[in-house]
């Protein structure tokens, strides 16, 4: 196997896996959420923040390591536009994901203490829940303007 399938090969995997840790987690930390079931919500909040540190994190820093490298492999200029875009918007997803992590790791705190002492979720947790999910569109929103960019590489301006 070539250098750049190898590395265009861990860059999707790591694509998918950044994409679908990210799309599975918030689809069932949503709606688990939704239920008001403390002891659910805390299951699903520390399973949530369990995947991003098994899956998403580690793509985070893999997409950048062989994305830098497949653009050197394969000639591409530093200043095309589509990769720039691209560029731009991985850093509008990791400026959403970064304060999403803390929140659903807080959530997960509080809902534990919650389940253990038989008690409802505190009222700051509809607050950080809130701020979850609307943080979480950008980031859905950003990630499919990459995986355009990846594909399509379009001269966007000149």
């Amino acid at each position: 196997m070539t250098a750049y399938v190898w590395l265009k090969l861990v860059h999707i995997v790591s694509s998918t896996l950044l994409f679908g840790t990210g799309l599975g987690t918030a689809f069932f930390m949503w709606f688990t959420w939704r239920t008001g079931n403390v002891q659910a919500i805390a299951t699903a909040s520390r399973l949530t923040v369990r995947a991003d540190w098994c899956f998403t994190t580690p793509a985070v820093v893999v997409q950048p390591l062989t994305g830098i490298a497949l653009v050197h492999l394969m000639g591409f200029p530093w200043n095309s536009p589509w990769l720039l875009a691209a560029v731009a918007l991985y850093l509008v997803t990791g400026a959403c994901w970064l304060p999403v992590v803390v929140l659903q790791t807080r959530v997960c705190h509080a809902a534990q203490l919650a389940a253990t002492a038989g008690q409802p979720l505190p009222s700051s947790c509809g607050r950080m829940m809130r701020w979850w999910f609307a943080l979480g569109w950008p980031a859905f929103l950003a990630m499919m303007g990459i995986f355009w960019l990846m594909v399509a590489k379009p001269p966007l301006w000149l």
